[in-house]
Protein backbone atom coordinates (compact mmCIF):
# COMPACT_ATOMS: atom_id res chain seq x y z
CA UNK A 1 0.00 0.00 0.00
CA UNK A 2 1.24 3.31 -1.07
CA UNK A 3 2.51 5.73 2.02
CA UNK A 4 -0.07 8.43 0.66
CA UNK A 5 -3.01 5.68 0.74
CA UNK A 6 -2.36 4.85 4.71
CA UNK A 7 -3.46 8.57 5.57
CA UNK A 8 -7.06 8.30 3.60
CA UNK A 9 -9.73 8.81 6.23
CA UNK A 10 -12.28 9.83 4.43
CA UNK A 11 -13.78 7.50 1.06
CA UNK A 12 -14.55 10.21 -1.34
CA UNK A 13 -16.69 7.83 -3.59
CA UNK A 14 -17.42 9.96 -6.97
CA UNK A 15 -15.89 13.28 -6.82
CA UNK A 16 -17.83 15.36 -8.59
CA UNK A 17 -17.45 19.75 -9.06
CA UNK A 18 -19.84 22.75 -9.94
CA UNK A 19 -18.92 24.70 -12.73
CA UNK A 20 -18.54 27.66 -10.88
CA UNK A 21 -15.86 25.95 -8.85
CA UNK A 22 -14.37 25.25 -12.04
CA UNK A 23 -14.23 28.52 -12.70
CA UNK A 24 -12.42 29.82 -9.53
CA UNK A 25 -9.69 26.59 -9.02
CA UNK A 26 -7.30 25.33 -10.74
CA UNK A 27 -6.72 21.18 -10.89
CA UNK A 28 -4.04 21.76 -8.42
CA UNK A 29 -5.97 23.96 -6.03
CA UNK A 30 -9.27 21.10 -6.64
CA UNK A 31 -6.42 17.99 -6.05
CA UNK A 32 -4.80 19.86 -3.07
CA UNK A 33 -8.42 20.20 -1.52
CA UNK A 34 -9.62 16.34 -2.21
CA UNK A 35 -6.48 15.30 -1.16
CA UNK A 36 -6.39 17.19 2.38
CA UNK A 37 -10.13 16.39 2.94
CA UNK A 38 -9.89 13.11 2.21
CA UNK A 39 -7.33 13.18 5.17
CA UNK A 40 -9.43 14.27 7.84
CA UNK A 41 -8.27 18.29 7.39
CA UNK A 42 -11.34 20.36 7.27
CA UNK A 43 -9.85 22.97 6.17
CA UNK A 44 -10.98 26.67 7.50
CA UNK A 45 -13.90 25.53 9.67
CA UNK A 46 -14.56 26.36 13.33
CA UNK A 47 -13.22 24.15 16.02
CA UNK A 48 -16.68 22.94 16.96
CA UNK A 49 -16.99 22.09 13.38
CA UNK A 50 -13.90 20.30 13.32
CA UNK A 51 -15.14 18.22 16.10
CA UNK A 52 -18.09 17.82 14.36
CA UNK A 53 -16.86 16.09 11.27
CA UNK A 54 -14.39 14.20 13.30
CA UNK A 55 -17.71 12.86 15.11
CA UNK A 56 -19.59 12.20 12.01
CA UNK A 57 -16.62 10.52 10.17
CA UNK A 58 -17.11 7.51 13.08
CA UNK A 59 -21.06 7.82 12.68
CA UNK A 60 -21.13 7.20 9.09
CA UNK A 61 -22.44 11.40 8.30
CA UNK A 62 -22.07 13.73 5.85
CA UNK A 63 -18.73 15.83 6.35
CA UNK A 64 -17.95 19.37 5.19
CA UNK A 65 -14.77 21.12 4.61
CA UNK A 66 -14.10 24.94 4.12
CA UNK A 67 -10.89 25.84 1.60
CA UNK A 68 -9.49 28.89 -0.09
CA UNK A 69 -8.36 29.55 -3.35
CA UNK A 70 -4.72 31.22 -3.95
CA UNK A 71 -6.69 34.15 -4.48
CA UNK A 72 -8.96 33.75 -1.38
CA UNK A 73 -12.56 32.81 -2.65
CA UNK A 74 -13.81 30.10 -0.64
CA UNK A 75 -15.24 26.71 -1.52
CA UNK A 76 -16.39 23.68 0.23
CA UNK A 77 -16.07 20.01 -0.31
CA UNK A 78 -19.25 17.63 0.76
CA UNK A 79 -19.19 13.99 1.46
CA UNK A 80 -22.02 12.59 1.43
CA UNK A 81 -23.23 10.41 4.93
CA UNK A 82 -23.15 6.83 2.56
CA UNK A 83 -19.66 8.17 1.09
CA UNK A 84 -20.78 7.34 -2.44
CA UNK A 85 -19.99 11.05 -3.34
CA UNK A 86 -17.59 13.72 -2.74
CA UNK A 87 -18.79 17.32 -4.53
CA UNK A 88 -16.55 20.62 -4.48
CA UNK A 89 -18.47 23.61 -5.31
CA UNK A 90 -19.08 27.35 -4.03
CA UNK A 91 -20.93 28.03 -1.13
CA UNK A 92 -23.35 30.39 -3.45
CA UNK A 93 -23.64 26.66 -5.54
CA UNK A 94 -25.34 25.25 -2.40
Amino acid sequence: MAAAAKNIRVPLGRTLATPGVLEVTTPTERNIAFNRHARGDWGDVSEADWRANDWALQAGERLLSVYQTLGGIKFWIITEADRSATTILLPSEY
